[in-house]
């Protein structure tokens, strides 16, 4: 006897449902906690630390930030509609990064506000935050109950304030492969006619978000970036490894001319870190940029973009843990770097797609 197909009352719900745009949410609410943060830590270095509250009060801007996740968390609980959940958003990111700036005064007996690895703390927290959404979000495809439930969740968003053309048509293509996954024909049905009676609502941020790229310049759109980036990688890593092994070997050196002074410390764990991570960087760059080609395969492109993470992320962390805040310039630097080879990968990906359909 041949197996009955898959109805609703047999086919197995899923218990925990993800939301389509939390990973997007969720990183925009750490953009801007850090953007919050770096905002503060220059504000109160520019105005010599002021102190508020005056004599033996001190009132700490971990409580703005803590009474404003409470705002963020009243709001997402108490309306409806995407105004509400982007001023949530918005709010909330901006408690977290007053809340966690003070980190140090957390940490410490003596409430250092400068506390030395603060910045290494904060840095890893927010890591530890981008790596589990990431791992939420790859864990396991979407399944068709969750298509289901994010297009009626945009459905009530959309009967609560309008939708937007590009919401609508998401919705629209959630529904089709809950369809292609045995959803229940009813529940579609009415979520449809619940998308269709929404009125339509402009978004200006999604038009925004559409148009800032195009105030990127050409200049820093250009293939060329690829083999400065690249060799710089190589270049640089490379350094770290004699270095590292140097430190390995000799447990150190130090050599000194009038003129010049060449100092390798003996290795401790930053030196441990930043000598793995050269290492990493060094094996996985050197053959992309051996094999890389403008023309020809996509992989040299994609292995590089992972040793610039690699790179990035932890010389951060023995960059944090030894000049602080003076971190964030290489952490710059490596941002850039892949964010202009991920724009070059889109770039490959869309010419090949064209050339295929074509």
């Amino acid at each position: 006897m041949s197996a009955m197909p898959e109805t609703r009352s047999t086919r197995r719900r899923t218990r925990i449902m993800r939301n389509a745009y939390g990973s997007t949410v969720a990183e925009t609410f750490l953009v801007i906690a850090i953007t919050t943060i770096l905002v503060t830590r220059a504000y109160l270095a520019v105005t010599d630390y002021p102190q508020v509250g005056g004599g033996s009060l001190h009132i700490a801007h971990a409580l703005y930030g803590g009474a404003a996740m409470m705002v963020a968390l009243l709001l997402g609980w108490l309306l409806l509609g995407t105004s509400a959940r982007v001023a949530a958003v918005v709010i909330g990111g901006i408690g977290f990064g007053l809340f966690l700036d003070e980190v140090g005064k957390f940490v410490t007996s003596d409430n250092d506000y400068f506390y030395g690895p603060s910045a290494e703390i904060m840095y890893v927290l927010v890591l530890v935050i981008l790596v589990a959404n990431r791992l939420v979000r790859v864990l396991r495809a979407p399944t068709a109950d969750e298509y289901l439930a994010n297009a009626a969740t945009v459905a009530a968003t959309g009967m609560a304030g309008g939708l937007p053309a590009h919401r609508r048509a998401a919705a629209h293509a959630m529904l089709r492969r809950a369809e292609e996954g045995g959803a229940d024909p009813a529940a579609l049905h009415g979520i449809r006619l619940l998308l269709d009676a929404a009125e339509h609502r402009a978004d200006r941020l999604y038009s925004v978000q559409q148009f800032l790229p195009r105030l990127v310049p050409g200049f820093f759109r250009s293939p060329r970036w690829v083999p400065v980036i690249g060799w710089s990688l190589v270049t640089v890593s490379g350094a770290g490894v004699v270095t590292g092994i140097i430190a390995l070997a000799a447990g150190g050196i130090a050599l000194k001319a009038p003129d010049t002074t060449f100092d390798i410390q003996r290795m401790g764990i930053a030196e441990l870190i930043l000598f793995v991570s050269a290492c990493l960087t060094f094996l996985i760059a050197t053959p992309s940029m051996v094999r890389y080609r403008g023309d020809g395969a996509l992989w040299p492109l994609q292995t590089l973009r992972i040793a610039a993470l690699i790179f990035t992320v932890l010389n951060a962390f023995a960059e944090f843990a030894t000049e602080g805040f003076g971190a964030l310039i290489s952490v710059a630097a490596g941002l850039f770097a892949m964010a202009v080879l991920s724009y070059r990968i889109t770039v490959r990906v869309g010419a090949t797609a064209a050339a295929g359909s074509g």
